[in-house]
């Protein structure tokens, strides 16, 4: 019996076979002394109210049947771990250029691996085909957590063609833990958001539009879509592009984007009448009708003389109004290098 249990254990690859040798070596003895228990029981009153001679020898044959279902159960796993050696090139490297590979570094001495290990199980179910997990045990194969830089476990790295682009160690709650996986994951329809990306610098809002509904029909929380049409939407569908702003107010990396949209949508959907009556008042709305038609040269050059007549007209809008516009262009456009300097000397 023995000897199975450990020609099982051998086949299987498993380290330290004395180790589990001994440990199921006792579990059997503790079998073969139920075993005995129940052929000789101390409470003699109990097994002889059970009077059925077919049924005492039926239950003195339980262990021994428990035994061989064991047996069988460990040449069962050592043919499974047979069957799933793992192949880091193939089952990582290479699966990552086809879906995202989510890698679970761990050690069975790890608590915190085991924490957060039927997390990352459970997620991955509800996730098929989005990306899938593979799990290393760094004991077993410490030379691929050495090349990895694996200095802490649990240790989670994600590969996307063939390279981690986000990691984190430690058990992370589940809730982290679905943040986490939505900023890192890539979407499934990478191609059509760089697509819509593509139509959005070459002047073409409406292709793009069409590419980013269509994306997020399918993936209604991915933040980096929602940003992108918010930004196509903001003068051509303006109370839309400010809805979708919201959504993007308290996550760190969009709250600045959210901010230049709420700036911009106010100032080109305002009233004209709601504005006090000023010196300046022409040349402010002048300002916004440039930038209600997307001039932006034109509407800076205007919010500038402004701001150097009347800062604080509008409560400071025109100050607000020229950093939502460089933001929204980003540093190193043209238009906002030519800008920036005056900006800075109208205070």
């Amino acid at each position: 019996m023995h000897l199975v249990c450990h020609s099982a254990m051998k086949r299987s690859g498993m380290k330290n076979p004395f180790y589990y040798y001994s440990i199921i070596s006792g579990f059997f003895a503790l079998l073969r002394m139920t075993k005995y228990e129940l052929l000789f029981p101390t409470r003699i009153d109990s097994f002889n109210s059970r009077s059925n001679k077919n049924f005492r020898q039926g239950y003195s044959q339980e262990p021994i049947r428990f035994i061989t279902f064991i047996k069988n159960h460990l040449r069962i796993i050592a043919n499974m771990n047979a069957e799933k050696k793992l192949d880091f090139q193939h089952d990582v490297i290479e699966r990552s250029r086809e879906i995202p590979v989510l890698v679970d570094f761990w050690a069975e001495w790890c608590a915190p691996c085991r924490m957060l290990a039927p997390l990352l199980e459970k997620l991955a179910a509800s996730n098929t085909g989005r990306w899938e997990l593979v799990k290393i045990d760094t004991e077993e194969h410490q030379d691929i957590a050495a090349n990895f830089k694996v200095r802490s476990i649990p240790n989670v790295k994600l590969f996307v063609d063939g390279v981690v682009i986000d990691e984190f160690s430690g058990a992370l709650p589940e809730y982290q833990l679905q943040e986490w996986l939505k900023k890192a994951v890539p979407s499934p329809y990478e191609k059509d958001i760089e697509a819509a990306m593509n139509c959005m610098l070459q002047g073409e809002p409406s292709k793009a539009a069409v590419l980013l509904e269509g994306v997020l029909h399918k993936e209604p929380e991915n933040l980096q879509v929602i940003s992108l049409l918010a930004r196509v939407y903001l003068f051509s569908h303006t109370e839309e592009a400010l809805r979708l702003s919201a959504f993007l107010e308290h996550e760190p990396q969009y709250a600045s984007l959210s901010e230049t949209i709420r700036t911009i949508g106010r100032l080109i959907t305002q009233d004209p009448s709601i504005f006090e009556e000023d010196p300046v008042k022409i040349e402010y709305l002048e300002a916004i009708s440039k930038l209600r038609q997307e001039d932006f040269d034109g509407a800076l050059e205007r919010f500038i003389g402004v701001l150097k007549e009347n800062r604080y007209y509008d409560d400071d809008g025109s100050r607000k109004a020229c950093i939502a516009i460089f933001r929204f262009l980003g540093e190193e456009h043209e238009i906002t290098m030519k800008h920036r300097r005056s900006f800075d000397r109208a205070f």
